[in-house]
Parts: C-alpha cells; sequence; structure tokens
C-alpha cells in the first residue's frame, strides 16, 4: 500500500496498437480521473486516421487532454510536453480527479518522470571553431580539450565521437558550466506525484504483430491514403517535417508522390509500425516499478482496477 503524500498519478503505457485507449476509456468508467494523451503523433490536427486517434465520439464521452493541439506544419518537443503536462495534471488532482495519463511515446514519460536539462542554443561561431580545431589537429585532440573542463563527459565519450564531443564542449563554452552540471540539474527536478506505472501488451509478439497489420488495414479501409493526399494537397508540408514522419504517414506520402507501390506502401507501413513497438517494448523493459498487463485477459479491467484499490488511488 502506498504511503506518499504526493499525489497520485497513474502512467498506461504499451507499444502502439496493444489496447491502451480501450483500457483507458474502461478507467475513465470506473475512477473519478481525466485523462491525458502522452502521444506524438495525436497532438496534430486532421491527422485522425492514421494516428488511431479516438474518434469524435469517444472524444465527446471520454475526453482526453493534449490531442488535437496543434497544426502539422508545426513542431513540438519532449520538454514543450513536459511544461504543459505539469500544470494540467496539478489542475486535475486540484479538481479532486486522478490524472491517467495514456499512450505510447516513452520520450515524453521519460521526460516527464526525470526532467529536462536546460540546455544552451547551438552557437554556430563556437561550433565552427570546434570543428576548425578538428579539422586541424583531429577529434581526439577535441576529446583532451573536453577532458580539461569537463571529465566526466569527456570519460564518457570515445575520442572520434565528433558530434557528442562538439556538442559537450560548446555547451561548455557557451554556458561555462559543463554538460555534466546541466545533467545534475535535471535530475533535480523530480516529478512531483506519486506515479503508479502501468503496461499492456499481449504476452505473444505475434499478436502484437497481427493487431498491427489489421490496424493499419482497417486505417486503409477508414479512408487513410484520402486523408494524407489533403495534407499533400496543402503544399506547406514535406517528409522532412515531424508529423509527417509518424509511421504510416511518411510510407503513404510516397505511395501518394509515385515512389512506391500500394503493395510496398503497405509493407513498409506495417514494418515500420512493428520497429516503432520494438522500440517501445525496449523502453518499457527498463522502466522500473513497472507492472505488466496482458490486453488478453477476460478480467483485465477488473485486475487493474484491484492493484489501483490496493494503491489507495
Amino acid at each position: 500500500m502506498s504511503i506518499s503524500k504526493l499525489p497520485k498519478a497513474i502512467f498506461l503505457m504499451g507499444p502502439t496498437a496493444a489496447g491502451k485507449t480501450a483500457l483507458a476509456m474502461d478507467l475513465y468508467d470506473n475512477l473519478p480521473c481525466e485523462l491525458i494523451s502522452v502521444d506524438s503523433a495525436l497532438i496534430y490536427k486532421d491527422m485522425n486516421v492514421g494516428t488511431a486517434k479516438p474518434t469524435a465520439a469517444e472524444l465527446t464521452n471520454y475526453p482526453h487532454h493534449l490531442i488535437d493541439i496543434i497544426d502539422p506544419s508545426e513542431s513540438y518537443s519532449a520538454a514543450q510536453f513536459r511544461e504543459d503536462v505539469l500544470p494540467l495534471m496539478q489542475d486535475i488532482v486540484a479538481r479532486g480527479k486522478t490524472p491517467v495519463l495514456v499512450g505510447g511515446t516513452m520520450m515524453y514519460f521519460n521526460a516527464l518522470t526525470k526532467g529536462m536539462a536546460k540546455l544552451p542554443q547551438a552557437d554556430e561561431s563556437i561550433r565552427a571553431e570546434i570543428t576548425q580545431a578538428a579539422e586541424q589537429e583531429g577529434w581526439p585532440a577535441v576529446h583532451k580539450l573536453l577532458q580539461e573542463v569537463d571529465p566526466e563527459s569527456a570519460a564518457r565519450l570515445a575520442p572520434n565521437d565528433s558530434q557528442r564531443l562538439q556538442r559537450a564542449l560548446e555547451v561548455y563554452r557557451i554556458s561555462g558550466k559543463t554538460l555534466t552540471a546541466h545533467w545534475q540539474e535535471q535530475q533535480q527536478q523530480k516529478l512531483p506525484f506519486d506515479v503508479l506505472n502501468l503496461a499492456i501488451m499481449p504476452k505473444e509478439r505475434k499478436t502484437l504483430h497481427q493487431r498491427i497489420e489489421q490496424r493499419f488495414n482497417i486505417m486503409l479501409e477508414q479512408g487513410f491514403i484520402e486523408e494524407v493526399q489533403t495534407l499533400y494537397d496543402r503544399g506547406d508540408l514535406n517528409l522532412e517535417m515531424p508529423s509527417m514522419r509518424c509511421v504510416g504517414y511518411r510510407q503513404a506520402w510516397m505511395y501518394i508522390n509515385g515512389d512506391i507501390d500500394h503493395k510496398t506502401m503497405i509493407e513498409k507501413g506495417v514494418v515500420a509500425t512493428r520497429q516503432l513497438a520494438k522500440r517501445q517494448v525496449t523502453w518499457l523493459r527498463s522502466w522500473q516499478d513497472l507492472h505488466w498487463f496482458d490486453l488478453e485477459a477476460a478480467d483485465l479491467t477488473a485486475r487493474v482496477l484491484k492493484l489501483l484499490d490496493s494503491d489507495t488511488i
């Protein structure tokens, strides 16, 4: 039983197509809670079918915060998510309810849990100086420069890891503070909530793969290509934008652009979604204090509610 005096929050995580939304709706029916989406695709307006966004009717009955908050032409970061979600969670608690954060964008969950280091923006002149030094003396020489001012970072980085060496030395020269010090400050940004971490997925990976393929085909039947065609026709979007890098959208865009055929689009879309699910599961395997639930359990909701009850949420 939890004895923390911090307010409660529930993280409902899992790979794509694992049934998180359905379980979140069940929790909404059974608990005094509010739902917050933790999904880097659901933030975009006009991207509904390919993101498996809850329907308009579902969102009316089961409102989610942080869905449809920006246009596909805009960017949104994990740091921005943390900045937006913390006040939301406090407001929900003030209303006497429990925030339930549901989604599969593990980078967002990680930023919320561990905080974000506020690193200075790139300085092109300083970056050019470091690049010039590397061209003249080699990256091992830059590594030695870093070792003099930030031995902890230097110990973590290989002498030829050019990108990270450059950034670490740049951060120090801009701010006068080591990258290590910035990360130590991040560790102080503890989440002021007592979180119960839940994960849902099928026991068999092949079941998840089947669900992914089935959902992709359903999306096609629901007008996914037409949705991407509308985005394509806007003229202000391209494949370099975060919105169009969402799984499925890139492949559909390439099909519309004539780069691949319909069959290849489906194959690539399904493979990309499976790869996303694999990355999500990898994150979850290392997540601390995580309670796993089998999607296919007949009494899934009852089991989750029993755990929540025992945790006095």
